[in-house]
C-alpha cells in the first residue's frame, strides 16, 4: 500500500461536550463531499455514448464503436470488486478524488484517437479509443466503493438506508449533466481550440469540459471528506448513536489485510452470494427496460425518437422520488430490512413490465409503465447495494459492495441486458424479451427471500 493512501491514525477522542456539534457538522460535511465526489464521477462515465453519433461522420463504423463502449463497463465491474478491497484499506479522503482526477485524465486523452489518427489510421485509433475508454471504466470503479466505506463509518445501519438513497441520487445528478455539458461545452469552448472547424467541437463538449469540472470537483471533494469519525477525534458511529448490529466488534474499526477481507468476511458469506446473484437480474431489468426502451418503441411500435427520448428520461427522473421512498421504507418501516423491501418493490415492478408490454401500442401508457419502472427499480438497486454494507463488517464493506456490483454490471448488464435481451429480440422478437424481464424479476425475489430470515434476525438481535 502506498503511503498516502493509508488511513488516518485515529485521534484522542474530543471531550464530550464537543462530541455531539462536531458529530453532527461534520457528518452534513462527509456527506456533501461523497454526493459530489460520486456524482463527479457519472460526468465522466458514459460520455463516448454521447460522442458516438458525431464519430460516425469521420468513418468510424457502429460496431467498431460498440468494441470500444463495451470496454466501459468489463472494466468498472472489474474495478469495483478489486478495487473495492483497496479501497477498503485506504483513505477515502484520498482514494476518491485520486480515482476521480485519473477518470478525468483518460477522458480528456479521448480526443488524441480523432486528432493524431483519424479514419486515416481507423485500426489504431480505434485501439486507442478501446484503451482509454477501458481505463475510464477502470478508474470510475473507484468511485463506489470509497463512498461505502464513508456511509459505513459515519451513518449507522438504522439510518443508512435513508441517507444511502438520498446519496444515490448523485448518480442522476451527475449524469444528467453530461447532455448539458456536451451541448454548452462545444457551444462556449469549441472555437478557442478548434476556430471555425465546428465538426471537432463535440470532442470539447463530450470530453475536455465535462473531465475539466470533474477534476474540480474531486478537489472539492477532498476538501469535504474525512475517512472515519475516530481520525477526527470522535467515537465510532455505533457507540455515538447507540446502534450496535449483531455482526459489529471492536474489530469492525481496524484494517483488515486483503487475505482476511476476501477469504473470511467476503467470500465465504453466503448471504453476500445471494444478494450478489440477486443483484444480476435486477441490473438486468434496469438496463434491459433502460437501454432498449427507444429501439422497442421506434422499431416495434412506431413511436419517433422524440416521444420515445422523453419515455425514456422520464424513466430516469422517476428514480429520484422512488429511490428515497425505498429507503426510508427499509429504515422507518422494516426497521433496517432491505430484502423484503427489495423484494416487494421487484414485485411490482414486474406487474408495470407486464402493462408496458401488453399496452405497447398506447403512448400514455408506455409512458406511466416507464415512469412507475424507474421509480421503483433503482430503490433495489441501492438497496442490494446497503444490504451488502450491512452483511459485512465495515472494514469489509467495499469488497462486499463491489463484489455485488460486479455481478450487477458484468452478468447483468454486459451479458444478459445487453447482449441476451439484443440477441432474442433479433432471433425470437420482443414478446419473449418481456418474458425474460419477468423471468428475472421473479428470480431475483427469489435469491433475495435466502437473506430475509437471517437479515429479520440481525435486525432483531443487535448487540446492546
Amino acid at each position: 500500500m502506498w503511503s498516502f493512501l493509508k488511513p488516518p491514525a485515529f485521534k484522542a477522542e474530543l471531550p464530550q461536550e464537543e462530541v455531539d456539534r462536531t458529530y453532527k457538522f461534520m457528518r452534513w460535511q462527509v456527506f456533501a463531499g461523497v454526493f459530489i465526489g460520486y456524482a463527479g464521477f457519472y460526468i465522466v462515465r458514459k460520455n463516448f455514448s454521447m460522442a458516438m453519433p458525431e464519430l460516425a461522420q469521420f468513418g468510424f463504423e457502429k460496431g467498431e464503436l460498440s468494441i470500444v463502449l463495451s470496454m466501459n463497463a468489463l472494466a468498472y465491474a472489474l474495478s469495483k470488486f478489486l478495487m473495492g478491497s483497496v479501497s477498503d484499506r485506504s483513505n477515502a479522503r484520498v482514494f476518491l478524488p485520486l480515482g476521480l482526477i485519473l477518470t478525468s485524465l483518460a477522458m480528456m486523452f479521448m480526443v488524441v484517437p480523432v486528432m493524431a489518427f483519424g479514419p486515416e489510421n481507423k485500426g489504431w485509433a480505434i485501439f486507442l479509443m478501446t484503451v482509454l475508454n477501458f481505463l475510464v471504466g477502470w478508474f470510475n470503479g473507484m468511485g463506489w466503493p470509497p463512498c461505502g466505506r464513508v456511509m459505513t463509518h459515519w451513518f449507522s445501519q438504522n439510518e443508512r438506508g435513508t441517507w444511502m438513497s438520498v446519496w444515490n441520487c448523485a448518480h442522476n445528478v451527475g449524469g444528467a449533466l453530461v447532455g448539458l455539458m456536451a451541448v454548452y461545452g462545444a457551444m462556449w469552448f469549441g472555437s478557442w481550440f478548434y476556430g471555425a472547424d465546428t465538426t471537432h467541437y463535440f470532442l470539447i463538449g463530450t470530453y475536455v469540459f465535462p473531465a475539466a469540472v470533474a477534476i474540480f470537483v474531486a478537489l472539492l471533494a477532498y476538501v469535504l471528506i474525512r475517512d472515519t469519525p475516530q481520525s477526527c477525534g470522535l467515537p465510532s458511529i455505533e457507540k455515538f448513536r447507540n446502534d450496535y448490529p449483531k455482526n459489529y466488534s471492536a474489530k469492525s474499526e481496524e484494517v483488515l489485510s486483503t487475505k482476511d477481507i476476501f477469504f473470511k468476511y467476503v467470500l465465504n458469506n453466503k448471504l453476500l452470494w445471494y444478494i450478489a446473484v440477486a443483484n444480476a437480474f435486477v441490473y438486468m431489468v434496469r438496463y434491459g427496460c433502460l437501454d432498449w426502451a427507444p429501439t422497442f418503441l421506434k422499431e416495434a411500435q412506431g413511436f419517433d425518437i422524440k416521444q420515445a427520448g422523453w419515455a425514456y428520461f422520464a424513466y430516469e427522473f422517476a428514480a429520484i422520488p422512488g429511490t428515497i421512498l425505498c429507503g426510508l421504507i427499509s429504515d422507518k418501516v422494516f426497521k433496517g430490512g432491505r430484502a423484503l423491501t427489495t423484494m416487494i418493490f421487484m414485485a411490482i415492478v414486474a406487474v408495470f413490465i407486464f402493462i408496458y408490454w401488453q399496452y405497447s401500442d398506447n403512448y400514455t401508457i408506455v409512458t406511466l409503465s416507464l415512469i412507475a419502472i424507474g421509480f421503483f427499480i433503482y430503490g433495489p438497486v441501492m438497496l442490494i447495494g446497503v444490504q451488502a454494507l450491512d452483511l459485512a463488517p465495515k472494514n469489509a464493506a467495499g469488497t462486499a459492495a463491489g463484489l455485488t456490483g460486479f455481478f450487477g454490471y458484468f452478468f447483468g448488464t454486459a451479458i444478459l441486458a445487453n447482449i441476451v435481451i439484443g440477441y432474442v429480440a433479433e432471433m425470437a422478437g420482443w414478446d419473449w424479451t418481456f418474458i425474460l424481464l419477468l423471468i428475472a424479476c421473479a428470480l431475483s425475489i427469489f435469491f433475495m427471500a435466502f437473506t430475509y430470515k437471517e437479515e429479520k434476525y440481525l435486525v432483531k438481535n443487535k448487540t446492546k
